[in-house]
């Protein structure tokens, strides 16, 4: 497992649409895999409910070693979500959600906004402002002017 700091960018990444659109395929099969292990881990954590259901002291030895195999796949599971979450993050992208939901930082109109996408979107088609979060998606227009400003 790589250190958490490895695989922060040194330095803030902002995108255009281009570059991010450039970067999908990857961020694409990254956020599949995340959607994929939240699933994993929602199945495991509804498991553990139920066999916890009871007083694990009072549970046959069978039965406790069960819970703790769960548990331990639980916490294995989580791991592998957190370091998906920190390869997306070292790429400079941030995810929002685990259902797949990602933003790209960009600059528009010398402001920090987020270029906005989700699993199943065929390309980075919406933005929003920072403090706006999905529910201010606005469609990106051809005319919508995005700064690279990584040089």
């Amino acid at each position: 497992m790589t250190n958490a700091a490895e695989s922060e960018p040194t330095v803030k990444k902002f995108f255009t649409v281009e570059s991010a659109n450039k970067m999908l395929p990857l961020v694409r099969s990254i956020a599949t895999d995340i959607v994929a292990k939240y699933r994993d881990l929602d199945g495991l954590r509804g498991r553990l409910e139920l066999l916890r259901g009871t007083r694990r002291e009072g549970l046959p030895a069978a039965h406790r070693e069960e819970v703790e195999q769960v548990e331990h796949e639980f916490e294995r599971v989580k791991n592998e979500f957190c370091a998906l979450a920190e390869e997306l993050r070292g790429l400079g992208v941030e995810l929002k959600g685990p259902d797949g939901l990602v933003d790209f930082p960009a600059i528009r109109d010398n402001r920090e906004v987020c270029l906005c996408w989700k699993l199943g979107e065929p390309e980075v088609m919406f933005w929003h402002d920072r403090e706006a979060g999905f529910g201010g998606r606005q469609r990106l227009t051809e005319a919508m002017t995005i700064a690279d400003k990584n040089g």
